[in-house]
């Protein structure tokens, strides 16, 4: 017999998705601003409640596709956040996603229409209800996974200069690298692939581009392996 679910109480269910993106200017994280009260006129993260048709991966997809136009990204399950007064509305637990995306790829028409911005993550504003919390603790998860996965390539362009690469692990990191170093670490994964074009804007003998090699780099996402820097 089935059992009666009739007299259980009943919890709204939300995603919120953390956004990251990667420019010349370091570390961003994807912020729009509330429409609706409670907290209207606020910075928010982008999110929606959960269809009872999805699944919990579905729905970060359709929020992150939502306002970015983006589909097969690089999107991780973060956290679940369930305390009782998280939102002064109704009891909502929130599961919250990250997602790292290439700035240049997103669709800039969305942005604008949903009034969302790019914010760096050191100047970002307060944000509604626990979505600080959020966002440190997706903060902290990058910074670990960064060590045992090659997820920093999602922010970069598809070519790109071993600079870009070292500047993108300092801004996730937050700290100076050892340029030298950090080459023959990231050399010894044997994911990158040198082309014979160079970036003339860089230098003026310009910078080699390189490119990461799809196949060795999903199977360094499948299987463990140590990045210290």
């Amino acid at each position: 017999m089935l059992n009666n679910y009739s007299a259980e109480d009943k919890v709204l269910l939300s995603v919120d998705c953390i956004i990251f993106g990667f420019d010349k200017e370091g570390l961003k994280i994807l912020l729009i601003k509330r429409d609706f009260a409670p907290e209207k006129g606020k910075w928010s993260l982008m999110g929606g409640f959960l269809k009872k048709s999805e699944s919990l991966n579905g729905a970060a997809i359709r929020v992150l596709n939502r306002y970015t136009g983006l589909q097969d990204i690089y999107m991780e399950q973060l956290y679940a956040y369930s305390e009782v007064d998280r939102d002064p509305v109704d009891r909502t637990i929130s599961v919250a996603f990250y997602a790292l995306i290439n700035i240049e790829n997103h669709d800039t028409d969305l942005i604008k229409d949903h009034e969302a911005e790019w914010f760096s993550i050191s100047k970002m504003p307060n944000l509604i209800f626990d979505h600080n919390e959020m966002v440190n603790h997706a903060v902290r998860r990058l910074r670990y996974r960064t060590s045992t996965k090659p997820v920093g390539f999602e922010l970069l362009p598809e070519k790109f200069t071993m600079r870009q690469l070292l500047e993108l692990y300092e801004a996730i990191l937050d700290k100076e690298l050892d340029k030298r170093n950090f080459i023959s670490k990231i050399n010894s994964l044997d994911i990158l692939v040198k082309l014979n074009e160079k970036d003339m804007l860089s230098s003026r003998k310009g910078s080699y581009l390189y490119m990461f090699d799809k196949e060795k780099y999903e199977d360094k996402l499948l299987n463990h392996f140590v990045l210290n820097l």
